[in-house]
């Protein structure tokens, strides 16, 4: 079989490699999520890694990697004897599918024996597998969320349990957890953020030299991998010894009053939450310590251990760019006095909450120390142009909670109903595409017209493997948000799309966290653009919205062609995940021949479609002409004005009917 391209051989990832290093040193530092754009050697370091890590002793034939030292080992296979035999074996690396259901991570217990035979039959998954090493999981952001609690509680608590109806497994799954991810792809939660212990930025080297060199090599290894190996067989085996080596170390690292009180005040000029950060800082640096052969922190293990614990532990929302500031870190680490707190948070981001109750978005002050005037785009010139301007958008408040209408069955999430493997239960079925626990009930009730003719042991029912049902579970899904907005030049007038932008500024936070997917098209000046494809990345989203200019006639109808063809092909790609369309305008349509009529057609056309949609009227002022109303009409939409987006305008507006 072919070497994995060797782990010291890749170029350009230092950071990266401590990481993994520290972390396999100390697995207490819990593990490391490294974020980066693709090609960046993510997974290429990752999967050589376990080559380099020195092998570890197990019991012959079991299936758990107990350690032969371990006194009360937590297998399912155990009791072992004291002269069991042993054996050594090199550290697995276990890749977890995106995919994988929650069976195949925890394991799965044999239904039908449990209930017929009264005997546990325990078929061990991934976490089992990858005790004692490394778990692998590419693309973690992608991820269902419930999966990626369920391999954090474990690292956490170093074991897995997997209960099925009053039936319990437990055993040790001490592992390494590695995640790697794409930010352009979506964002983690910062809950799970927290989890990991350390977080790594990777990038591709800018240096022209480093670049050529990252190129001979992978040509070199793709020519001959055995040859390649063979000229870093040395290097590998020199880290192999050295993390053994530091792996009996760490034990005897001591953390001195010196070293803990810096990580206390590192910690806390930087405003982490929690004590999380203290711990996994102080870990890291005595990994660190151990990996230079020392027994005393010194500056330098704190500095490298902050550098890769505190990054991600300082956003407080997910527009929040990850970072540290090093020269604040030095500052600290070189004063023996109280440290100088960091700068002070922007406006609104103080609580560290996305989301807030607050003024309707018309209400938003407008003066010139709050809000940057307007950009002029030099560009947007032609017959019937208005001035292009570029608003930003004001501060985010709490949305009301639009939904699609009726039960879907795509993946879990928090917006709109659907049959999910969580929730309540509503009834049961035959086991098949999806999957659940077992509803007794119903399995004991198929089960009974059939015992007559069954072979039965005393009073126990006979059950077979067709009588086994499944519950039926509705929850809630994600869905697909396709905001479609009005960028024209009515939007620009009277500060109109400062509101706007602030209302789907709004809107992308709800989507954010209730793990939805969010596409964007705007329409000005002639034509309609999809600015963003369908994505789960809310922070592109909001670059891109913060970015859009304002200006020029309104094509409305060329935007509603736009949503429908990108709506058309999304359910291609993805026909579980049901969308909600969000149009955003005033009505009005002035580009073209019998513009607003074509537009209604078009809106017409959507309708047909069954997708459900919402109009957010943005007109205002005393004489209005209603169009965006007409077009709800159209469009079989919900009819929702600007102003009554924000859940507490919505409230107020209730109380108003009362």
């Amino acid at each position: 079989m072919p070497h994995h391209y060797p782990f010291s051989a890749v170029v350009g990832a230092d950071d990266m490699a401590l990481a993994l290093t520290l972390t396999t040193i100390s697995p207490a530092v819990g593990g490391v999520l490294v974020r980066g754009e693709k090609g960046t050697a993510k997974s290429t370091m990752v999967r050589g890694l376990a080559s380099v890590l020195p092998p570890i002793e197990v019991i012959s034939g079991d299936r758990f990697s107990t350690d032969p030292r371990e006194t009360h080992p937590l297998s399912p296979d155990g009791p072992f004897a004291a002269d069991a035999a042993t054996e050594s074996r090199p550290v697995r690396l276990v890749e977890l599918p995106v995919g994988a259901t929650e069976d195949r991570v925890l394991g799965s217990l044999h239904l039908e024996k449990a209930l017929s035979e009264g005997v546990t039959t325990y078929e061990p998954g991934l976490l089992a597998r990858a005790h004692r090493g490394i778990l692998y999981v590419d693309e973690v952001n992608l991820l269902h969320d419930h999966l990626v609690d369920l391999l954090l509680d474990a690292a956490a608590m170093g074991l897995s349990t997997v209960e099925r109806d009053g039936v319990s497994i437990e055993h040790a799954a001490q592992f390494v957890l590695v995640g790697t991810m794409n930010p352009e792809e979506g964002e983690l939660r910062p809950q799970l953020l927290d989890r990991f212990g350390l977080t790594v930025e990777v990038s591709a080297p800018r240096d022209p030299i480093q670049r050529v060199e990252v190129v001979k090599r992978r040509l070199a290894y793709e020519a001959d991998p055995d040859g390649f190996a063979a000229r870093f067989a040395d290097d590998e085996a020199e880290l192999t010894d050295r993390i053994q080596v530091a792996q009996k170390l760490v034990a005897e690292v001591q953390l001195g009053e010196w070293a803990l009180t810096k990580i206390a005040q590192v910690c806390a000029a930087f405003e982490v939450d929690g004590m999380r950060a203290d711990i996994v800082t102080a870990r890291a640096a005595a990994a660190h310590a151990a990996w230079n052969g020392r027994t005393d922190v010194l500056k330098e293990d704190v500095r490298a251990a902050a550098r890769l614990a505190l990054p991600h532990r300082r956003r407080r929302n997910p527009f929040d760019a990850p970072g540290i500031d090093e020269d604040l870190l030095d500052a600290i680490l070189d004063d023996d006095d109280e440290p100088e707190p960091p700068p002070p948070p922007p406006p609104g981001d103080d609580d560290g909450s996305p989301l807030e109750d607050g003024p309707e978005p018309a209400e938003h002050d407008t003066s010139p120390s709050e809000t940057p005037p307007p950009q002029r785009d030099a560009d947007a010139q032609g017959p019937g142009a208005q001035d292009v301007t570029v608003d930003a958008p004001g501060k985010p408040y709490r949305p009301r909670l639009f939904t699609v209408a009726g039960t879907g069955a795509g993946e879990s999430g928090h917006r709109s109903r659907a049959v999910t493997q969580d929730g309540r239960r509503i009834g049961a079925e035959r086991p098949g595409v999806r999957t659940g626990s077992i509803h007794l009930t119903e399995t004991i009730r198929a089960a009974a017209p059939h015992q007559g003719a069954r072979e039965r042991k005393g009073r126990r029912i006979a059950f077979r493997g067709d009588d086994l049902r499944v519950a039926v579970r509705e929850g809630h899904e994600s869905n697909l948000v396709l905001f479609c907005v009005d960028a024209s030049g009515s939007m620009a007038a009277k500060r109109r799309m400062e509101q706007v932008k602030t209302a789907i500024l709004s809107l992308l936070l709800d989507a954010y966290q209730r793990r939805d997917k969010v596409g964007l098209v705007t329409f000005r000046a002639g034509e309609a653009t999809l600015a963003l494809p369908p994505t789960s990345s809310v922070d592109i989203a909001a670059a891109r919205l913060d970015e859009l200019p304002a200006g020029g006639r309104t094509p409305l109808a060329e935007g509603l062609l736009k949503a429908a063809e990108t709506l058309r092909l999304e359910h291609v790609r993805d026909p579980r995940r049901r969308a909600l369309l969000v149009v955003v305008t005033d009505g009005r349509a002035t580009h073209g021949t019998d513009a607003l009529g074509r537009a209604h057609e078009m809106a017409a056309h959507l309708a047909d479609t069954g997708v459900t949609a919402v109009v957010i009227d943005c007109e205002t002022g005393r004489f209005r002409l209603g169009l965006a109303l007409q077009l709800a009409d159209h469009l079989m939409a919900e009819y929702v004005p600007l102003g009554e987006v924000s859940a507490t305008a919505l409230t107020d507006v209730v109380k108003g009917a009362a």
